[in-house]
């Protein structure tokens, strides 16, 4: 959704998309164990990169006892992914959202590949290529750990999804779309361009790093080879063409259907290694890159088109300006001419008085 945010709506090519989910990992990486570690003395003399497995296991073990702690680490976690993301967001963008789409998408793609070498080769974030383990804050959860992840995922998903369709459905989401199609009549009406969509990248890039910080909870550990550009970020341009650009719901959609689709191929695709001359590995990245080929020449619109955009007509206009309401309230018109009445009354008022 947050691609959607700002390649369907505000035509922002982004592809470092993996800029922010890393950020948002890595911060699960970095501040919940340390914060926990320090507030409750855990770990006490281990430094936490060279002995993270031990650290790790003391504070599972803390947070098995105290569901009430781990829900709030979980939640203080995903506020603070959110806003190390919007600043890499601001970060990323502000050096390049001047640049025409072709040199902006290049630029962000190279950003992207950037925090996966940081990440690989710089030891006290993640232990470099051994990787560390992530506090499990559903560890009090017992066996129905992944079923009460899944509820809190659905949660904050659904969350998001609740407060974009409020977005774009407001004149803000209006804008967007007048920028995307036409920036440069966007602009000369007024509009803000750069920094609307430096702005709409600071927000995609934070909902970008919550989901990052989610994923990290979910592996219970973090290596960043698990955070290339493919997964997270070609991957999410194929459900979003997939499902329909500038549109939430065309957008949920296409990621079942990706999710599908991608698990039947998987099933599978052992049943064509005798008729395939490559490995069947690489065959789900094949057939998916046909369909995205596919729906971009024969359904660019996707599987749901975006809707147009609802404004009043001339009747309700007409009905609005010059018809009283079912409670017989006066018309808009009525209300406007009343208002200009009483101030000019005023004004005369004034006038009398200074003239006297």
């Amino acid at each position: 959704m947050s691609l959607n945010l700002e390649y369907g709506y505000a035509g922002v090519p982004n592809f470092g998309k993996v800029l922010a989910v890393a950020g948002g990992a890595f911060t699960a990486a970095i501040v919940p164990g340390r914060l926990i570690a320090g507030i409750f003395g855990l770990g006490r003399g281990l430094d936490y990169i060279d002995s993270n497995t031990a650290v790790v296991s003391e504070i599972n073990a803390f947070l098995e006892g105290n569901p009430a702690i781990s829900v709030v680490v979980f939640f203080f976690t995903l506020a603070i992914a959110a806003v190390v993301g919007a600043v890499i967001g601001l970060i990323a963008s502000y050096p390049a959202i001047r640049l025409r789409e072709d040199y902006l998408s290049i630029t962000l793609l190279a950003m992207g590949e950037a925090i996966y070498i940081i990440g690989y080769n710089f030891r006290p974030l993640l232990k470099g290529n051994i990787g560390v383990m992530v506090p499990d804050p559903f560890r009090w959860a017992g066996e129905l750990r992944y079923q009460i992840l899944l509820v809190c995922v659905l949660g904050v998903a659904l969350a998001l999804f609740l407060y974009l369709e409020k977005l774009v459905n407001t004149p803000l989401g209006r804008m967007l779309r007048a920028i995307r199609d036409n920036e440069r009549v966007a602009e000369a009406l007024g509009k803000k361009v750069t920094s609307t969509r430096m702005k709409t990248i600071v927000l995609a890039s934070a909902i970008g790093a919550v989901a990052g910080a989610i994923d990290a909870f979910k592996s219970g550990g973090i290596l960043a080879p698990m955070y290339r550009r493919v997964t997270w970020t070609f991957w999410p341009w194929v459900i979003v063409v997939l499902g329909g650009p500038a549109n939430n719901k065309g957008v949920v959609l296409g990621t079942f259907v990706y999710t599908a689709l991608r698990r039947v191929i998987d099933f599978y695709k052992s049943e064509f290694e005798a008729f395939v001359p490559f490995s069947v590995f690489w065959l789900h990245s094949l057939l998916l890159g046909i369909l995205l080929i596919a729906i971009l020449i024969y359904r660019p619109q996707g599987l749901l088109r975006e809707k147009p955009i609802k404004t009043l007509n001339y009747a309700e206009i007409r009905r609005q300006l010059f018809q009283e309401t079912a409670g017989g309230e006066p018309s808009l018109k009525r209300r406007i001419m009343d208002k200009l009445s009483g101030w000019l009354h005023k004004l005369r008022n004034v006038w009398n008085r200074d003239k006297a």
